[in-house]
């Protein structure tokens, strides 16, 4: 398939596009389906995602999903974050669930996944305040309960999500050696002891700390197997660093055709600014680099497909590298472009903008994926 889109993922984007027109084309429809862009998530038009059977497109058949795989998934990525649509739950959903997916049991999988595509929100749980980069570091601990099961105490922070999940994939030590002491499990966020408390950012309510108390958890809460989950791990960056790239290539799109159209309505000097070399160039430079960032995520994902059991570490992260930059920039220079209407929140910019810049930081920062990179050549 390569970088083009087969006649199946045209007709869905294009569907998606008119949801979105319908829904939250409007700054009206989306201020107030977003309480004024302080929440990412709206559980209506989340359901709405669900019953149209969206929600579930790279999730198994069985479960109710559409059997599709990570193109599909990056196709729909993409267009809802052009759209705009308010379905922040979606990335850490589909990066759980896969993993659920991969490594749950039987009851895990048909528990997790049924309700990913039914319009559960799924959170993933690995950083911590000494944990972020180097997750290896992290000591929130897991130990075997004499009256059987696990008991767990710890702290998480910048979980994504938590507070709208019904249960998150806790990454737990159960072993002293760095890597290979990690264990995933399965927990529901009533679970007595568990307290979810939200850090207040830029981008509004996204992410939360998570506080575990003497946290009771069943022998079958482990997902995959005890004291390897750093390898679990590993084995999801595929999914993980593809699905943000994805995100952010679709909000690179939007704000650059938000700041062309406006480049072609204003006028100063008696013609549109949009008509004045030192802008066109830097449209120019602009639509390259979207189009290189496309170009590469959808070759990785295509190739991902293709080798569903590879791991694609160094294309993966050169992805997730390419197109958060790419964001980032995009968005600060059509801020630029704009002038103070670009800084205005009638126009929507400096939103794109906030929306942007964590893309850089949240998994994996630019600089680990580059150090993934640099050391797959021998470095």
């Amino acid at each position: 398939m390569g970088s083009r889109l087969t006649a199946e993922q045209s007709d869905f984007a294009a569907a998606v596009r008119d949801f979105a027109r319908r829904e939250c084309g409007t700054r009206e429809q989306r201020e107030a389906l977003t309480e004024g862009g302080r929440e990412p998530h709206n559980p209506k038009i989340y359901g709405m995602l669900a019953d149209l059977g969206w929600l579930g497109v790279c999730l198994p058949e069985e479960f109710g999903g559409a059997g599709g795989g990570l193109a599909d998934a990056c196709v729909f990525l993409e267009e809802t974050a052009y759209g705009l649509i308010p379905a922040g739950g979606f990335v850490t959903t589909v990066i759980t669930a896969k993993a659920y997916e991969r490594f749950g049991t039987a009851e895990q999988r048909r528990e997790v996944l049924t309700g990913a595509a039914g319009g559960t929100v799924l959170a993933v749980a690995m950083s911590e305040p000494s944990a972020g980069s180097d997750v290896g570091a992290l000591r929130c601990r897991a130990e075997r309960h004499p009256g059987g099961g696990w008991l767990v105490n710890g702290q998480k922070t910048w979980i994504s999500n938590a507070h709208l999940a019904r249960s998150m994939l806790l990454v737990a030590r159960t072993g002293d050696d760095k890597h290979h002491g990690l264990t995933m499990f399965h927990v529901p966020m009533d679970t007595p002891g568990v307290e979810t408390r939200g850090i207040e950012t830029m981008g509004g309510r996204e992410v939360n700390d998570v506080f575990l108390t003497d946290v009771r958890l069943p022998a079958d809460a482990v997902v995959g197997e005890v004291d390897q989950g750093w390898s679990q791990l590993m084995a999801g960056l595929n999914y993980e660093r593809l699905f943000l790239a994805a995100n952010m290539l679709g909000l690179a799109r939007r704000a650059f055709d938000d700041a062309v159209a406006y480049l072609g309505e204003r006028e100063q000097f008696g013609r549109p600014i949009g008509s004045f070399q030192a802008l066109r160039h830097r449209v120019a430079d602009l639509a390259t680099e979207i189009e290189c960032a496309r170009l590469l995520v959808r070759e990785v994902a295509a190739d991902c497909d293709a080798e569903p059991d590879r791991l694609f570490p160094r294309e993966a992260s050169m992805a997730k590298l390419k197109a958060t930059e790419t964001a980032k920039r995009v968005t600060l220079e059509c801020m630029q472009m704009m002038g103070g209407y670009g800084y205005a929140t009638e126009y929507g910019m400096e939103r794109h903008l906030r929306a942007a810049v964590v893309s850089t930081v949240y998994g994996g920062t630019s600089e680990i994926q580059r150090d993934i990179i640099g050391k797959s050549y021998g470095l």
